[in-house]
Parts: structure tokens; sequence; C-alpha cells
């Protein structure tokens, strides 16, 4: 533990100079915060600068580095983007704190690491190569194929069959082709699921439900037999990563003990969006039941827990010492009175205090099935006339529409069904896998359409459609000579060593592809690979592709290739120069917005107009049922992004039928109509 350490006004001063606008300066709330290096939880309402003020606290503790006992502080998030927020705003102000021996980074970034590949390293004795759920389970299926019905252990999928059988005829409604498709789709996503327990000796599925215990059994040798021939080839997925993680603690408890004295300061941010396996772990190593020499500080909203499962059961317990940030600056009065009533946690020290100017009244738009497309564009143009008249206190930030539920996938009879509405309803343009691309996809078309669209070069596409011949590789069982899946490297590696006057080929078609998917040229492009693939295929092998023809020819129902330019513009509704993007209520969590558009939807038999009534007619919550605590989540993130203007679209129906006695003193009710009216 390196001595003691104080914070001076001095610091604070500091740190003002560094992170506020001009003039500014912390309150006492988030000084008492920066000053505190207790094993504390902070508690911060939405819009209270609760990042603000732990940037604060990292960029006067980084100007006290190096520690005398050359220890170093970990700094934690949940996601990427938390991180990379981090290092754009303080790397260049506090550049020790990114070097050894501090790590700053993502929860599982961390585990990785310092617990899961060591460990593996020690017990298979060869270097992991990826730890990346979706190849684990494509390896691990791949693999399970191969003995499904294999006698020597036991033909597993019988087994399968009988524990997935009931669901499926179930669902499948009498019909016997349908219910053989459900039950292999079911049995499928248990497989991909699967584990072996190195601790307790057992196969578990992903839930953690033992599935086979008894080491004689002849499916628990198949099922173990390609669990661990997958990780062989150095494949692990990530939450298999904090099993390993638990495999190091219990090996070589020491571990505790080493990490504690690597980082004697641990803060965790956004701690509302930690998994149970991912707070026990942390607790297990940094808390210790109390008995840890690090001192750890949880840092995030309670009440915001959307990230790890709006239906799990709250993981996050309070310290004894819980500070609290109550200041809004995002929200508005009107807003904050509003939000603070469908809060999940408000106890006797809960509250929201907004800070903002507006003075816009919350407003409820009330539709019928008639002109429920018409709810978007009507929204937009309140907000120009807003603009237009001064009212808005921050009209240069963005504008959107949310959507806790937002498409219906593949049921058509939902999708038709007008009693069930979901954001696609809304505006018929919808899809909800715009704009986040993925490491892995089902089918060839996918990688085309599906590519990071903000940096504006070529580099995306190129590995996109390196990733989907690294793909048919896989999928053919095609590997290195070290039987090791290609990596994009060695994949040109190998081109340039044993055909050298293809490579020039190969790398000419991936730009002109990519070009070619640039122009808007997506559904050419695509059959100009599924013709170049045979000649590529013939590089690696002698024999015709097989395993991997579906996943090149295969056009998923609702995937249509469009002009790139339209499919860019499917989620946005754009009028008279104002841009409103749609999308889902979990992509917004941490933004603030000018105004924002809540559209209720279906989920469960009901909407969040129906299960938080109470609220919307200004009561506090109190309610254990499950769905209605997954809703009260979804609307106080929703509720809580806009700075001036919260619209929240009810059906006419639910509105009258619920709501006719809601306070207009507190919200304002507006009827939909056509925005020509």
């Amino acid at each position: 533990m390196p001595q003691e350490i104080n914070i001076s006004d001095e610091d604070i001063r500091y740190a003002e100079k560094l992170l506020l606008p001009l003039g500014k300066e912390f309150d006492d709330e988030r000084k008492n915060f920066i000053r505190n290096l207790n094993n504390i939880d902070l508690q911060a309402v939405p819009g209270s600068g609760k990042t603000t003020a732990l940037l604060a606290k990292l960029v006067i503790l980084e100007r006290k580095l190096p520690f005398s006992d050359g220890s170093g502080i970990l700094v934690l998030s949940h996601t990427n983007a938390a991180i990379d927020e981090i290092k754009e705003k303080i790397q260049k102000h506090s550049p020790k704190l990114f070097l050894y021996p501090n790590f700053v980074g993502t929860i599982q970034s961390f585990v990785d690491e310092f617990l899961a590949i060591p460990i593996y390293n020690l017990g298979f004795r060869k270097k992991l190569n990826w730890i990346d759920t979706e190849r684990y389970q494509e390896e691990l299926v791949k693999l399970f194929n191969i003995i499904a019905w294999n006698e020597d252990y036991d033909q597993p999928t019988k087994w399968f069959y009988q524990r997935h059988i009931n669901r499926a005829t179930s669902e499948a409604n009498n019909n016997n082709n349908l219910k053989k498709e459900i039950c292999k789709k079911l049995i499928e996503n248990e497989v991909r699921g699967l584990y072996f327990d190195f601790i307790t000796k057992e196969i578990k599925n992903i839930n953690g439900d033992v599935l086979l215990r008894d080491k004689t059994n002849k499916k628990f040798i198949g099922l173990k037999t390609i669990i661990v021939e997958v990780l062989k080839k150095g494949i692990m997925s990530y939450d298999y990563a904090y099993h390993f993680g638990e495999l190091y603690l219990h090996k070589i408890p020491a571990i505790k003990q080493i990490l504690q004295k690597r980082f004697p300061f641990v803060f965790v941010d956004e701690m509302q969006d930690m998994d149970t396996h991912q707070y026990n772990l942390l607790e297990k190593i940094f808390y210790n039941e109390g008995n840890s020499i690090s001192v750890i500080q949880r840092i995030g909203d309670k009440n915001q827990a959307i990230y790890n499962s709006v239906k799990a059961t709250d993981v996050w317990i309070d310290r004894l010492d819980v500070l609290r940030l109550s200041g809004s600056q995002r929200l508005s009065k009107p807003i904050a009175d509003i939000v603070k009533k469908f809060a999940l946690h408000s106890d006797a020290d809960f509250d929201i205090v907004g800070l903002n100017e507006c003075v816009l009244k919350p407003h409820i738009l009330v539709f019928e099935n008639k002109n429920i497309t018409n709810v978007i564009p009507f929204f937009a143009q309140i907000v120009k006339t807003y603009k237009e008249n001064g009212i808005l206190t921050n009209p240069d930030k963005s504008v959107k529409v949310i959507c806790w539920n937002t498409d219906w996938k593949d049921d058509f009879a939902s999708r038709q069904d007008e009693v069930k509405l979901r954001l696609e309803d809304y505006h018929k343009g919808f899809k909800k896998e715009k704009n986040k691309p993925k490491q892995d996809y089902d089918c060839l078309k996918d990688y085309l359409l599906y590519y990071d669209k903000n940096k504006k070069t070529l580099e995306p596409l190129r590995k996109n459609i390196l990733s989907a011949f690294l793909k048919i590789l896989r999928l053919e069982n095609i590997n290195t000579l070290d039987q090791r899946p290609y990596t994009k490297k060695k994949l040109i590696d190998f081109i340039r060593e044993k055909e050298f006057q293809k490579l020039d080929e190969f790398n000419l078609n991936l730009y002109n592809w990519s070009i070619g998917i640039i122009k808007g040229k997506t559904y050419d492009v695509w059959n100009e690979i599924k013709a170049y693939t045979i000649n590529f295929f013939a590089i690696f092998s002698e024999n015709a592709l097989s395993a991997s023809l579906t996943f090149i020819n295969n056009d998923p129902v609702g995937m249509p290739i469009v002009n790139e330019e339209v499919l860019e513009n499917t989620n946005y509704y754009k009028v008279d120069g104002l841009e409103i993007e749609i999308t889902s209520v979990h992509s917004v969590k941490g933004q603030t917005h000018c105004a924002t558009l809540y559209l209720e939807s279906y989920y469960h038999s009901n909407y969040e107009s129906e299960r938080l009534t109470p609220q919307f007619l200004g009561n506090s919550f109190n309610d254990n049922r499950v769905h209605h605590k997954s809703s009260i989540k979804m609307a106080y993130v929703g509720f809580s992004r806009p700075s001036d203007l919260l619209c929240i679209a009810i059906h006419k129906d639910r509105f009258n039928n619920l709501l006719n006695k809601i306070d207009t003193d507190v919200w304002e009710i507006i009827e939909v109509t056509n925005i020509d009216e």
C-alpha cells in the first residue's frame, strides 16, 4: 500500500482547470467524492457528471505517481466506449496513468490479461489465440455435429432432443415440420453455451445449469472431449474467461494478494452494468469480505442497470458508506421531477435535482393505430417549432427517437398484430442491426452490409471481407500447419508464400469490392465474391467447397441488399435540416439529447403505460413483479436522456383507460394529428 495520500484544495483547483469550463468549480458533493479514498460506493443520478468527478480524482492521483512501493491504479468500466472516453479526456494530461504498473480498461480486458490467459497458458502450455464467444460457439457446434449421433458417446443428440422437445411441441402448435426446426434450434443454442467446469468437473450450460457430472457417462465424455478440443485450438468465449479467472483463484489463491498489492486503488465505473459473475469476481479479489489491502470504489447508478439484464436480480449491494451526486446538470426541473418517480431504487436519501433552466413540461403524444406512422413526424414538428421560437436551451444537441423493443425478428404473426407494437411499427424502415458491426456473421452478405461506417476509409470493409474468407476456411476446417485457425495476417502470408502472383489479384479484388460497396453496388459485389470463392479455396485445398456453401449463398429473409445510401438513412428521420436518429434505449444510455421521444412498446403481454400507470400519475415505484421492474429501468434510462424536451408516445386507448386523471400541471397532453393539419 502506498504512503497515505491527501487530496488538497490546490489539487482540486488543478483538476477544475483541466476538466471544467472557465470559471466553473466542483460543488461540495463532487469535492467530497474526489477527496474520498476509502471503500465507498458513489450513486450518481443521470447527468450528474460522475465521470468528470472520477476523472478529476484520477488526474490528481496521477500527479502522485509513481507510488513509493511500485504499485499502481486500476480503472475499470463495462464498455470500450467508456474507456475510450476516459482516454480521450485525460490521457494527454495524465500519461503516467496509462502506463505500467497502472491499468485502464474494461472488466473483460482485465480478466483476460490478468487471469484467464495466464491460467490457460499454465494449464494447456500453449498460447491462447482468441477470446471470442462467436468463434468459440462456432467451433463447438462444428465438433458437436461430428459426434451428434456417435454410438461411442451414446448419441448425445437424442438426449438433447428429450430436453427440448416439449418446448418445441408447444411453440410449434401442431406443425410437425416447425416442431423439428424449433427443436433443432433449441439444441444448437444449448450446445453453443456448453462449457466444462474445471473446478467442479461438471458439464454446464450457459445458465450455469449442471447437465452432466458422471465422468463415466458416455455423453459426458463426448461433450467434455469437444469442449477441451476447442480450448486446445486456443479459442475461449468471453464468459468462459470468467470461469478461468475463478479457476486461477481456486488453484493459486495467492493471486488475490498479488493483484491487491499491484492495485491498491481500484475504481469501477458504470458498476450497475456488471453481470453477476463480473461483480462476484471483482468482490472476491479486491474487497475480499473487507480483508483486502486494496481500496475499491464502485461508481454508477443502480437505477440504470439495463446492460447486464433488465430481468436480472440486482447484484450491486451497497457498501455501508454511500456517497451521492443528486444534482443533474442535464435535466430540467420538470423532467427531473418526472424521472425520479420512475426510479427502481428510491430510499429516503434519493433525490434528483434538475439544474438545467428549461421550463418545458414533459409531453405525452397520444396516437391511434391509423396515425402511428405520423408520431415521429409530429414530434419533429414540435421540436422545430420550439427551436424556431428559442425555447430550447440546448438546441445544438442531438434529437432522438428511442424505444425499448425494436423489431419482431422473423415473427410474422406478431408483426401483423396491431395490438403488439414495436419500433418498426412506428418507423417501417427500421433495421436493428444497422450501425452495429460485429466480428462474426451467419452469412457472407452480412459482412458486406454491416461494417463500421463511422470510419471514412476502405479499411473496415477490407477487414470484413477478409473476415468472411477466414470464416469460409474455418467452416471447411482448413487450418495452418500447426492446426490453428487462420488469422488475417497468416492468410495473406500463406497466399504470398504459396502463389505470390495471386496475392496481387486478391488485394486488387479486396480494393475493388470495397469501392463497389461504397458506391452502392453491394449486390454485384456479393455475386462477384461468391464466384471468386472457388478460386480462393483452390489455393488452400484440392477439394470442392462444401461446408461453407450455406454461409456463402444464404440470403436471410428481411435482409435485402439495397443501395448503401438508402440503408444508411433507414434509421433516421430528416426534415428541413433536422436530423433525428431512431434507435433503441440501450444504444443511448449515457447520452445527452436536446429532445427525446420515447415510444412505448409491447413486452410480455403489455406496455410501459400499463405497468407504470402509478408513476405516470405521480407515485413512486413499489412493485416486485419482474416485468414491472424491467419496464421501470428502461423508462428511467430513456426518460433521463433529454435536457429540454421529453416526449412519450402512448396509444389513445391506453391513455383514456389508465391516464385520464393525469396531472396536466406536470404533463402536456397532445393528440397526434397529420403534420399538415
